[in-house]
């Protein structure tokens, strides 16, 4: 694997590598949490109803989720050097993050295509919008634990809690994504 020469900009899953990890152990950490419930509940007699099971793993990363991505947020921004452009948001009036992923599990080519053209003719640059889509996705996730931990049933809990790891997949894929400006 060559490394970038200065001129080119880092590969996204490169410059954010550190938010990469975290949303990657953020699944894990959700898996095991719902697994552990499941497993009572297997072990258990299938007439009984009331399987006593341990929510803490769940509940404690309900907590952590959010510190946890704002702590790879701040690792990665010290990690790499980005330019002005680069760390300037999308105007919060848009949608163009939560549109993007809307339309990327139904049409992943038209969509990526679709941001090349945003891009080219406006005030926005590619990376700008799979960073506000990565967001959109990322925030989904810490909606899914705290829903989880409203839960009475521990496997409506856990099923939510695993929810939460579909929000941080779709982030870690579109946050590894690599999409070049549109050509002229």
């Amino acid at each position: 694997m060559t490394a970038p020469s200065r001129a080119e900009p880092l590969a996204r899953r490169h410059r954010h590598a550190w938010l990469l990890a975290t949303l990657t152990e953020l699944i894990g950490d959700c898996a095991r949490a719902a697994g552990e419930v499941y497993r009572r509940v297997a072990e258990a007699p299938p007439t009984r109803p009331d399987v006593p099971v341990n929510l803490g793993p769940l509940v404690g990363l309900c907590r952590s989720a959010g510190a946890r991505v704002e702590a790879a947020h701040a690792e990665d921004a010290a990690r790499c050097a980005l330019t002005e452009k680069e760390k300037e948001g999308v105007p919060a009036q848009t949608d163009v993050g939560a549109d993007f992923l809307a339309d990327l599990l139904d049409s992943p080519a038209q969509t990526v295509k679709r941001a090349q053209e945003l891009a080219s003719a406006s005030e926005f640059t590619v990376d700008q919008i799979l960073d506000e889509a990565t967001d959109s996705a990322v925030l989904s996730g810490p909606l899914s634990l705290h829903e989880a931990e409203r839960q009475s049933d521990p496997g409506t809990a856990a099923a939510k809690c695993l929810a939460a790891t579909g929000h941080f997949a779709l982030a870690v894929s579109v946050t590894s994504l690599d999409v070049p400006a549109a050509m002229p």
